[in-house]
Formats: C-alpha cells, structure tokens, sequence
C-alpha cells in the first residue's frame, strides 16, 4: 500500500465526508481500506444476486391456506439457515412511505450540518415494529417452535433503532470501501436502501443485494444466531463506494432490551445439536466497542459530534453516518 500523509485528527474532523467530495479531494491515510493494485483479482464478486425473496404477507395473513404457509416458512428457514438474510416483499408497507423515507433522509443530509435535527418518524417506525413482530414470529415457526420464543427473549422493552447512512461518491472505489466487512451484534437489521452497493459475504463470494424499490432487506445479527443455536447465520457484509453516484440507506436495529439474558432455545438443543452459545446479556453493547477497537487498527476514525448520547456520528472511510 502507497503511502499516504495524514493531516492532523483536528484537521480530518472539520470536515464532512460531503465537503470532501465536493471539492475534489483524495481520500487520505484514514480512509484507505484496501491496496488497489489487485483487488478486482483477489475478490470473487457476483453481480447478481439470488438473495431470497420472502412474502411476509403469506407469513402473517389469514387467508393464506396451510399449504403455502408452510411453503414460505420452509423457504424462510432456508434463507436464514444458509444465507443469515432475505428479501422481504408484501410487509404491509406502502410504497409511498418508502419512497418518502429515502426522501426524509436525503434532506436530512443535505441540511447544514448546524441546522440537523432529528425528526421522530412515528409512522416508519410503528410499522417497522409490526414487521418485526412478523419475522420474529415467522422464524419461530419456521424452526418448529411456539411462536412467541423469540419475542419472549427480546423481551417487552426490545429495543428499535434507526440509523440514516449517506454514502458519498468516491474517486477511488479501488481504495476505499463505504463501509468495512462485518457482522451485526443486532438481533436482526431490516435495510432500506436507494441504491446498490450493499454487498453478502457467502462461501467466499460477495453478492450484491439488488435494488428493489419495494423491498426491505432482513438481515441477521449475532444475537439472532445465537438464540437460533447457530442454526440462523449472522452473514458478513459489506458497502461497496461508486465513482458516480452517492447512495442512502435507512437500517432499524433490533436488539434485546438493555439487561435480558438471551440465549439458545432449550427446543433447539439436544443430542444431534450440542448447546454451542452461552447465555450473554447486552451483547449489541460488547460488540460495539470491539468493533469500534478493530475500526481504530485498521486506520478508521469514529468521533462522536453530540452532547446527546441518542445522537452518534459516525465518520468511517468515505462514509457518513448519523443514528439515533
């Protein structure tokens, strides 16, 4: 890797990853990720993705007949169990409301930064909590259990947040990643996203998750792995950065409430499957300051810009981020 010459942290900081694009400027020491001499030849990327496509309605509705029920649970349980992620469509979300989230969320950015707010967006997140309660109970049954195990373990008090990401142009998509290869320490992440770029790490391909409108993105966490007994995946993923165009995402963290024990469901351990996960509690919190400690080794600044500890910024890479 060439080296490069770091402007002082202060300096760095000053700036928005915006301002940055807009005037032109080479992404320095902090934001290189990646040697760009043969990246194209060491990684096997799939431009096409057969991520699969979910149809929640089916999960939830009662007209469905037993036998497409059972159909979709089986497809379900095979996403999760080889993929850790799927696609879902007919959520009870309209189309409208997407589209005026990734709306909200492009104004959000393009504010001054001293003008900022953080507007509650009610109608979004009630809805995301019926999905939620949808896909957990959905899960349960695809594993042959009681319905509830899994809200049970996330407990009344679970946790939903909601992060804004806006991924700027980059000069040098061979250098510089949106955002570094990971895995949630969430329960489960829903993604709404504008663009590609989000990429799935599976046997040793990445997968670029389609653009899809009307689809919301269900991606597995640690802690849904661990509840599953290691039979759902957390998946490691990844932001590609393009040359031409920026993109938003909207993801809504789901997590446990603060202090519940979680572990494998007692129904998922037995002789053919060993218990392979201990009892943890807060894991989301654990996890986050190692990735944080891994972020700073591989040369990524995290800073927080806000008093309020519900206002984090994030700035890693070429990357924004802004969540609550």
């Amino acid at each position: 890797m060439a080296a490069y010459s770091v402007p002082p942290v202060e300096e760095l900081l000053s700036k928005r990853v915006q301002e940055m694009v807009l005037h032109g400027e080479e992404p320095l020491g902090p934001y290189i990720c990646r040697s760009g001499d043969d990246v194209d030849e060491k990684e096997d990327i799939m431009d096409t993705s057969p991520i699969p496509i979910i149809d929640l309605n089916l999960l939830s509705s009662s007209t469905t007949s037993d036998n497409e029920r059972e159909q979709e649970l089986e497809k379900l349980g095979s996403a999760l169990s080889s993929w850790g992620c799927f696609q879902g469509i007919a959520h009870g979300i309209s189309a409208s409301l997407l589209d005026k989230i990734r709306q909200v969320s492009r104004e959000f950015f393009n504010q001054p930064m001293e003008e900022k707010n953080r507007e509650v967006l009610e109608d979004y997140s009630e809805k995301m909590k019926m999905v939620t309660e949808i896909t957990s109970k959905a899960m349960a049954k695809s594993l042959k259990l009681e319905e509830k195990c899994f809200l049970e373990q996330f407990g009344k008090q679970a946790q939903l947040h909601a992060r804004f990401n806006y991924y700027s142009p980059c000069q040098r998509p061979d250098l510089v990643l949106g955002l570094k290869p990971h895995a949630d320490g969430t329960g489960y992440t829903i993604i709404l996203q504008d663009e590609v770029g989000l990429q799935v790490l599976k046997d040793g391909k990445w997968y670029t998750v389609p653009k899809n409108p009307t689809a919301l993105l269900v991606l597995m966490g640690d802690q849904m792995e661990i509840m599953s007994n290691g039979i759902f995946k957390s998946p490691v993923h990844r932001v590609v950065s393009n040359s031409e165009r920026d993109r938003i995402s909207i993801a809504m963290f789901y997590t446990p409430e603060l202090g519940k024990e979680i572990g494998p469901e007692d129904d998922l351990v037995n002789m053919d499957r060993p218990r392979i996960y201990k009892k943890v509690t807060d894991y989301a919190e654990t996890h986050w300051k190692f990735y944080q400690r891994g972020s700073e080794e591989e040369g990524t600044i995290l800073i927080n810009e806000s008093s309020n500890d519900d206002l984090v910024c994030k700035l890693e890479l070429f990357y924004l981020s802004s969540f609550s």
